[in-house]
């Protein structure tokens, strides 16, 4: 029998929040760049805010997870969103009145990002407090759809039209809809407060006495390694987290030379080429929707098992296909198996890593899959110029298969282990 959960008001606003922060995202991003490129010509000033974007996740994100798990989640994400609607009115009043520079788009970036740490760790941990346990994958694939929708379809295109108007509108428009997104995080009911906790081990009962209670308020008095060795204790948790590296190192080098693939060998029309990228965005709304509705009818993990399976035949056709249709098709069917993995897997750690960890676990998770990206960026440049574009396509659908083999073994594993008769 499928379960389905229809979200609630709770749900809602997060979700509302989340979308609403996308879309200034969306807005921001490509405005910073373009704001760059007419200050300066040098390519190394103006890779210098992109990267000043990205380190913060990796130098910080563990220690993100470590404070969303002491602060109150809801109150964190809102002063989050509330002190990143402040930073980025203040970039937009630098840009209209000609004050800003290379090194305040460097701050400005490195701030949003260290900010950003703190908020995606508090909200991954306060799903499920507004979410039931049945509902997660289909709330976090509806997040992802909606995300997607919002910085592909709404904001990205924006942003060239109102830097174009004005170059502090995007920066304006981005610190409006972070002021919202706070509002809409405020509004959702405080949780209660926690039970003073009295249990003692060794000790006679006594009323009130929480043995769960009691394990998880020592965890959350852990440092910020916690999640990292959490990770390292539950085998299903580990493999997931090695899955979704591995699986970031190839869509991390397949990304880096998309436009150059589907330019060259899949003769995509430049004018064309934004249809063919919404393609991809469309194939993962497609894998939100069934997201929820696979887990609740095959469970978790074999549904993971296949995505993999699926998603490496999907590359496998797209280093295969040489018209843009065939090639839109694959990786738009590669895509959907992203939302649903991304959406089951998050569920799936959300169900079963304990409140007080949440924060550390997710945040060790995130750290390992952006390190990763990189990486796979690095290296698919070096192969392109060595051998070409073709290859690369290939090699990601070799790293998949390999992922692809990994997992498989750890879930049989895992399934055979919970069906096993007691000795």
């Amino acid at each position: 029998m499928t379960i389905t959960t229809a979200p609630g008001r709770d749900y809602r606003l997060l979700w509302s929040a989340a979308v609403c922060s996308q879309v200034g995202d969306s807005l921001r991003t490509p405005a910073l760049a373009l704001l760059a490129a007419t200050l300066t010509r040098d390519p190394r000033a103006v890779a210098a805010v992109t990267v000043a974007g990205l380190l913060p996740p990796l130098l910080f994100g563990l220690l993100g997870g470590v404070y969303a798990d002491r602060w109150d989640r809801r109150r964190t994400m809102a002063v989050v969103d509330g002190a990143r609607a402040v930073v980025v009115a203040a970039l937009a009043w630098s840009v209209a009145t000609g004050h800003a520079g290379i090194v305040t788009l460097v701050a400005v970036a490195s701030l949003l990002a260290l900010l950003g740490t703190l908020f995606d760790a508090s909200a991954y941990a306060l799903l499920p407090t507004v979410v039931p346990p049945e509902g997660l994958a289909g709330a976090n694939a509806r997040l992802q759809a909606g995300t997607a929708v919002a910085g592909g379809f709404v904001g990205a295109p924006l942003a060239g039209v109102l830097f174009a108007v004005s170059p502090a509108l995007p920066f304006t428009a981005d610190a409006l809809t972070f002021a919202l997104a706070a509002v809409l995080i405020l509004a959702i009911p405080a949780p209660a407060p926690r039970r003073p906790c009295t249990f003692r081990p060794g000790k006679p009962a006594q009323k009130g006495q929480s043995r769960g209670h009691n394990r998880k308020i020592n965890e959350s008095r852990g440092g910020v390694w916690e999640g990292v060795r959490f990770l390292r204790r539950d085998r299903v948790l580990r493999a997931l987290t090695v899955g979704t590296a591995g699986s970031n190192l190839a869509v991390g080098g397949l990304a880096s030379v998309l436009v150059l693939y589907a330019l060259a060998v899949l003769r995509v029309p430049e004018a064309a080429y934004g249809l063919f990228a919404a393609g991809a965005v469309a194939g993962g709304l497609g894998g939100a929707l069934f997201a929820g509705r696979l887990a609740a009818r095959f469970g978790t993990l074999p549904t993971l098992r296949v995505v993999l399976l699926g998603q490496t035949l999907a590359l496998a056709g797209f280093a295969l296909a040489r018209h843009p249709l065939t090639g839109g098709l694959a990786m738009a069917g590669f895509t959907a198996g992203s939302t649903i993995w991304n959406s089951l897997r998050a569920a799936y750690g959300q169900r079963h890593v304990p409140p007080d960890l949440l924060g550390r676990v997710g945040a060790a998770q995130r750290v390992a899959g952006l390190a990763a990206a990189p990486v796979g960026a690095v290296l698919a440049g070096v192969a392109a110029e060595a051998f070409g574009l073709a290859p690369v396509p290939w090699a990601a659908a070799a790293v998949f298969a390999l992922v692809t083999a990994a997992v498989w073994v750890t879930f049989r594993a895992r399934t055979a282990l919970s069906v096993a008769p007691p000795h």
